[in-house]
């Protein structure tokens, strides 16, 4: 998927400025949004709305969603940890 293009010169920065990104993200959300997206090429729409409703429980029930949350009623910027 390509969402934008970049001059040769600003590859690598936006590369590092993504990585570091992604690093301060939920890691087991990011797993089940690729998991629900990996399985959305042979699914059914009935199928993959069950698989992305299960999957949500499964990220609802996670540490970081409760430190999501917190972060979010306390104006703060989230701690995630990888925990579930």
């Amino acid at each position: 998927m390509i969402w934008k293009t970049l001059d040769d010169s600003e590859l690598m920065a936006e590369a590092h400025r993504l990585g570091t990104y992604f690093a301060s993200q939920p890691t087991d959300g990011l797993a089940l949004i690729k998991q629900a997206f990996v399985a959305s090429e042979t699914n059914s729409l009935d199928q993959q709305l069950d698989l992305e409703r299960d999957l949500q429980g499964q990220a609802g029930r996670t540490a970081d969603y409760a430190e999501g949350v917190s972060a979010f009623l306390e104006k703060r910027p989230p701690n995630f940890a990888g925990r579930r």
